[in-house]
């Protein structure tokens, strides 16, 4: 179950995107998804796909992984898909007593929906091809100049990128827990859906015990080492751009604009 959430996991191999300055990822990524609000017409999100799923099939990470990881999201996808089809005014295809399906209504809820997957699966390709300390090391680059007004970049990055790894350890935890409750004959799948809710309030004052216990043990690893506030330290890895690095911002930035002409042109 805990191979089901993507996000904070990291994936070795060894593909062109794991070679990439984790700055030069940061930046692209960005460029990536802001260019993605654009999509307008069928043309440009065929594009888009075909980019998105051109960049998993070179990260060398097997599809079916993230297919694992959308799968809790089924539901979420399915309901923005469902609220944009029932409730956007325009040509009725069904309806039922107030209930009215619209054509309208279907587009919208299908490039949604459609735009939301290419956004995660995107964003799931930087953790999974960018190990933890290399994302945060390459944050903090990246925020270096804010340093002089006095932002705490350092403590900022390390925040951000903690964060996002706690995830698939929060979710792990959380699957050891209801293990647990399982082995002492409490299944939640039993239940009805009002008891389940109550149910889950033995599960969930656990999970943030062990979430709290796990955050200060790792707070006094730090402290352990000396971190201070990060100000001055000193990486073994030293980031240089290099060529290839040059040729994926150069084809991010080329892709972003080719989808721009696509805005503008209505194509």
């Amino acid at each position: 179950m805990a191979d089901s959430v993507i996000v904070g996991q990291y994936v070795e191999t060894h593909s062109i995107f794991h070679r990439l300055d984790p700055r030069l990822k940061l930046v692209s990524i960005v460029i990536l998804m802001l260019s993605f609000l654009m999509l307008g017409t069928w043309l440009s999100y065929a594009v888009a796909t075909v980019f998105v799923f051109g960049i998993l099939l070179l990260s060398k990470v097997p599809i079916h992984f993230f297919w694992r990881g959308l799968r809790p999201l089924l539901f979420i996808l399915l309901f923005t898909f469902l609220y944009n089809a029932l409730f956007t005014k325009g040509t009725v295809l069904w309806s039922w007593s107030f209930i009215e399906v619209t054509e309208e209504g279907l587009r919208t809820g299908l490039r949604f929906v459609w735009r939301i997957i290419l956004l995660i699966l995107l964003a799931s390709v930087l953790t999974l091809t960018t190990k933890p300390l290399d994302l945060a090391y390459g944050l903090e680059k990246l925020l270096a100049p804010l340093s002089k007004l006095g932002v705490p970049v350092e403590q900022f990055s390390l925040m951000i990128v903690i964060a996002i790894r706690f995830i698939p350890t929060i979710k792990e935890e959380l699957d050891r827990i209801l293990l647990a409750q399982k082995a002492r004959g409490y299944d939640l799948a039993a239940l009805s859906l009002p008891k389940r809710i109550f149910a889950y309030i033995p599960i969930i004052i656990p999970l943030l015990f062990t979430t709290i216990q796990r955050a200060e043990q790792l707070s006094y690893a730090i402290d352990a080492r000396a971190y201070g506030n990060g100000k001055g330290r000193t990486s073994y890895k030293v980031l240089r751009f290099q060529q290839i690095d040059y040729l994926a911002g150069g084809i991010a930035l080329l892709f972003a604009v080719i989808l721009l002409w696509l805005k503008i042109g209505k194509v």
